[in-house]
């Protein structure tokens, strides 16, 4: 390959910034907050799920924006990318000048913004990128673009518990950190950003199509395991298995081990096609994460264990099912900024349930953090939550892949 079709590191970098503005700060912005402040779960869930809720007008009519801003894209990645970085570093790295809850809400309100523009442009453009590139191009840049997620995730996960050991605002480390990832995958990208795109029919294109209406629904479904073990895994290392400092290095091997599959999943797919390869994963996910119902205080190493197996077929879930969509945008709507508006939307409104129902339900129950004492049942809930909730939903999941054969991809 060469030009611009030899530059998918490219990609994974920009693919592991925007992962690190996403999933770990479910994982680490409440419980920041709860020890930091001492704002309660149940305001900082309510937060969280309005913040989602705003998605369902913005991620729709910011997939509308990047379209119109086809010709300038390059210029507003650049702009998105800045106030993503300044709004992190006033979520972490300095103290909060108004009501906490209040400043979670704004900081949080432009991170998610400049992600959910950004992400859309990225993975819009991953469909032209795609059709540059020999082979099953879409499996191809799949395997690069979510193993550069996974590793910024990997990164963005355990930066704060590592720093904390040798800082004394170790989340200001990790704001600081992300700032200058930000600028590093800005310049990298630089040139990728086409100054024209084909002309997109609309929303209408995507949701009339019923391959992609059945994708949508499966990315709903299946992204909600991960919504629910992203906003409880602190909680359940905690609390559940009473092994509080073990959080960093459990997280680190989850995701490694994701990153490590990714790859292999992509390779399994692209000889036995996405679909089947997905099912298989996802079959392994509930048989694998299953495990942690069983577990309690003291039971790090076999919890070891379950992440490693789980993580591995996560690999599965991030790499297949955007490729198989993003496959069936390059058919149907080439420029694909509207269609990935949709999938952004679907993809976080999950995060917003898990926080708005499950967090105020635990705190009800008893669940106390920091230096209180939590209840017998809020522990068994917590634990019902944190790995019987996930694998139900799995397993509607599969049921609604399983009998959707008309979306496999060639």
């Amino acid at each position: 390959m060469t030009g611009r079709a030899a530059r998918l590191p490219a990609y994974a970098l920009f693919a592991a910034l925007l992962a690190s503005a996403g999933l770990p700060i479910y994982i680490h912005a409440p419980k920041f907050y709860v020890d930091e402040y001492g704002v309660s779960l149940t305001a900082l869930g309510s937060v969280l799920f309005g913040l989602r809720l705003l998605d369902v007008v913005q991620d729709p009519a910011l997939g509308w924006l990047a379209q119109k801003l086809r010709d300038k894209r390059g210029t507003a990645v650049t702009v998105a990318g800045a106030v993503m970085a300044l709004a992190m570093l006033g979520l972490f790295a300095m103290p909060a000048p108004v009501a906490p809850v209040l400043w979670f809400a704004l900081m949080l309100t432009l991170v998610f913004s400049a992600f959910s523009f950004l992400t859309i442009c990225f993975y819009a453009q991953g469909v032209a990128k795609a059709d540059s590139l020999p082979g099953a191009g879409h499996l191809t840049l799949a395997r690069w673009r979510e193993t550069g997620a996974l590793l910024g995730v990997c990164l963005a996960s355990v930066a704060p518990l590592l720093l904390g050991v040798g800082l004394d605002r170790p989340f200001a480390g990790f704001a600081v950190g992300f700032a200058i990832l930000a600028l590093w995958a800005t310049v990298a990208m630089r040139g990728e950003w086409p100054a024209v795109l084909p002309m997109e029919s609309g929303f209408g294109t995507v949701l009339r199509d019923a391959q992609a209406r059945r994708l949508l629904l499966i990315a709903l479904v299946n992204a909600a395991p991960v919504a629910v073990t992203s906003t409880l895994f602190l909680f359940y290392v905690e609390l559940a298995l009473e092994a509080p400092g073990w959080e960093g290095p459990l997280l680190l091997l989850f995701f490694l081990a994701a990153a490590a599959a990714a790859p292999l999943w992509g390779i399994l797919a692209e000889q036995h096609g996405p679909r089947r390869g997905l099912l298989v994963a996802m079959a392994l996910g509930i048989a694998s994460f299953g495990g942690a119902l069983l577990l309690g205080p003291g039971d790090v190493a076999l919890f070891a264990l379950v992440c490693l197996a789980s993580g591995a077929v996560l690999g599965a879930d991030l790499t297949l099912l955007p490729a198989m969509f993003a496959s069936r945008m390059a058919q149907i709507s080439p420029s694909a900024a509207e269609g990935f508006g949709l999938w952004s939307f679907v993809s976080k409104l999950t995060l917003a349930f898990a926080a708005v129902a499950l967090l105020p339900a635990l705190e009800r129950a008893g669940l106390q953090t920091a230096a209180g004492t939590s209840s017998d049942t809020s522990i068994s809930l917590l634990i019902w939550f944190y790995a019987g909730v996930p694998c139900a939903l799995k397993l509607l999941a599969i049921a609604l892949l399983a009998s959707a054969k008309d979306v496999e991809t060639p």
